[in-house]
């Protein structure tokens, strides 16, 4: 059958669909994933349900458990170890800038860091609201520096990391301090980039990502404690 120009296939609109509210906190983490029930929420047959679910479960971000299949949700452990991968991944950009290569000195693009410098003075002066959006501003300055340093690849694989982290920083709304903190961290990056203060930079970068990191982490762990806490007692 000849695809229509332009038209997205149904199994393709669900995959993306189940993507974004498992991603955004949307549906909840806890809540088995049926065929039958998401069918009924995203008003399709079960069949590109379940063509979707494998996609993601694939790609990790929906696990199989002993009663059916799930959102992924990291242990402590593994959430440590993705901020860990990230700092691996964003460091990597920054040092292979500085040291150059074979023939060659690479160099950021600089339009690019340029564009994020204007978008965050911007937030500066009109701070964004927590939640889904900031998430995805944070996580677009991040890929988009990595990716201004020249390798697709380690832009690609800092996306995975961040899809696979963004529910936990979703449900975590940061305060106006944190924000701010986080807003003049970038424009400090950004800055140092256009200068061509990279080891500034890389500085500044690994400890924004390792302050984020403990904050998330100690978040987890409260809350994993509150959980426990609420089991033993009751109304």
């Amino acid at each position: 059958m000849t695809r229509h120009r332009g038209r997205i296939p149904l199994s393709e609109r669900v995959y993306d669909s189940l993507r974004r509210d498992l991603a955004t906190g949307a549906i909840v983490p806890t809540e088995r994933l049926g065929e039958e029930r998401l069918a009924e929420i995203y008003e399709v047959s079960r069949t590109p349900v379940r063509e979707a679910l494998a996609r993601l479960q694939a790609e990790g971000l929906v696990e199989r458990l002993s009663d059916g299949l799930y959102p992924y949700r990291p242990r402590l452990d593994e959430l440590d170890h993705l901020y860990e991968l990230r700092i691996v991944l964003e460091a990597r950009g920054m040092q292979r800038v500085r040291t150059g290569g074979p023939g060659s000195t690479p160099a950021h693009d600089l339009d690019l860091v340029h564009a994020e410098l204007e978008i965050w003075r911007a937030s500066r002066d009109d701070p964004p609201e927590p939640g889904p959006g900031l998430v995805a501003a944070d996580e677009r300055f991040h890929t988009t520096l990595l990716a201004a340093a020249g390798n697709a690849a380690l832009a690609d694989a800092l996306a995975a990391v961040h899809v696979r982290v963004r529910p936990v920083r979703t449900l975590d709304l940061p305060t106006p301090d944190r924000i701010a903190t986080m807003t003049a961290e970038h424009i400090a990056i950004a800055e140092h980039l256009l200068t061509g203060a990279v080891d500034a930079a890389l500085e500044t970068l690994t400890t924004h990502i390792d302050t984020s990191r403990a904050h998330v982490l100690a978040r987890a762990q409260h809350a994993l404690r509150l959980t426990k806490l609420g089991r033993a007692v009751r109304d």
